[in-house]
């Protein structure tokens, strides 16, 4: 055997996933073929999400995870504590606003009810006459890929619970195949271990076709720096409904301040495009939706954008848990929009599996037996 675990992946899910096993006295070898995926393509909002109580459950738990894990890494994983807006354009989308408060509070998220005139100081830079927002002040940001490199550097169990150190290993191959505990590099070689997760994203439809996943392509948008014209990651209400379409191009405000002063802009999403090609209409749609909410974005420098693909699932949920037809195999996929935010709980759910541990977070919605047959 070449490890106990083989982690498929190095992304933000693979890396939490390497890193919660080897806290656990592991020895995990992580195999990836290079920096790609919806890791460094994504915002790395952390953000609780509220569309189903799997989802409220998973999210929120996540970001328990995410807290204590941000006390322990370095600057460079850009972590910004700045809180979220949700934006009510109107008294409809304020009424939202107040029945997703309703669901936050009774899963003992604090939050509040922001007025147009409180917002209005809040963010000056946002258009007048908007009807409110929702302040979810636990939400943050972080910069995904320097968060998965940290974690993919630590070794053994920093929290000094554990007598047997873990350890984590990075091999930089690409995976054509697997079999029953074993993973078959493009050079001809193997690698062996009892057990493999897979949290290789998109890539992992080719590893493991009967898994399914659909690519939802989008693009981004970063500005030159404007330290301090926006304080908080700002979200239209609307962006609920705009993600979790099935069909077509959606777009939908939302716009994040980082460390640097620079602004990510978003979002879009596409399901009749797997182009990864910048295209020019859709990123103007969506630049012009965030110029209706901020009006001083057409006068700022726009300094570079870019497409990147999620992996979803039919349901909308992740797929955490063992493959009911490949012994084992585990897979740690299909997170959509929500990747960095739940790659925590993932893990968590992942690492109590395979070493037989109970887990605070029910895992059950998320089990790929929903999807796939079991044997």
């Amino acid at each position: 055997m070449d490890a106990e675990v083989i982690v498929i992946g190095a992304g933000i899910v693979g890396a939490a996933c390497a890193y919660e096993l080897s806290q656990r006295g592991l020895q995990v070898l992580v195999i990836d073929d290079g920096p790609s995926g919806a890791t460094p393509a994504g915002m790395g909002h952390l953000v609780v999400m509220d569309d189903n109580p799997a989802e409220l459950a998973l999210s929120s738990a996540s970001l328990a995870i995410w807290r204590s894990w941000l006390a322990r890494m370095d600057s460079g994983c850009g972590y910004s504590h700045c809180g979220t807006l949700w934006i009510a354009a109107d008294d409809e989308e304020l009424q939202a606003a107040a029945d997703k408060q309703t669901r936050l509070q009774a899963a003992g998220i604090g939050c509040a009810l922001i007025q147009p005139q409180a917002l209005a100081a809040l963010e000056p830079a946002l258009r007048s006459g908007l009807a409110g927002a929702l302040q979810v002040g636990s939400d943050g940001v972080v910069y995904a890929p320097n968060a998965a490199r940290w974690l993919l550097g630590q070794s053994g169990n920093d929290t000094g619970h554990l007598k047997n150190a873990g350890s984590i290993s990075v091999l930089h191959a690409q995976v054509r195949a697997l079999d029953d505990g074993r993973v078959y590099l493009s050079d001809g070689s193997a690698r062996s271990a009892p057990h493999i997760v897979l949290a290789a994203g998109l890539r992992a439809s080719a590893l493991c076709p009967e898994v399914p996943l659909q690519a939802k392509k989008g693009h981004l948008a970063i500005s030159a720096r404007y330290p301090g014209m926006v304080r908080h990651q700002l979200v239209e209400l609307g962006y609920v409904k705009s993600a979790h379409e099935c069909s077509g191009t959606s777009v939908a405000f939302n716009v994040q301040p980082r460390l640097t002063g620079q602004l990510l802009i978003g979002s879009s999403r596409q399901f009749d495009s797997t182009d990864s090609a910048i295209e020019l209409p859709i990123l103007a749609r969506m630049l012009r939706r965030a110029s209706d909410y901020l009006p001083g974005l057409g006068a700022l420098q726009i300094i570079r954008s870019w497409t990147g693909f999620r992996a979803a699932t039919p349901d909308g949920l992740p797929l955490i848990g063992p493959h009911p037809q490949r012994c084992g195999l585990w897979l740690a996929l299909g997170h959509e929009g929500l990747g960095v935010t739940t790659a925590t709980g993932t893990a968590q759910l992942i690492a109590a599996g395979i070493c037989a541990s109970a887990s605070a977070l029910d895992g059950s919605a998320y089990l790929p037996a929903r999807w796939l047959q079991s044997v």
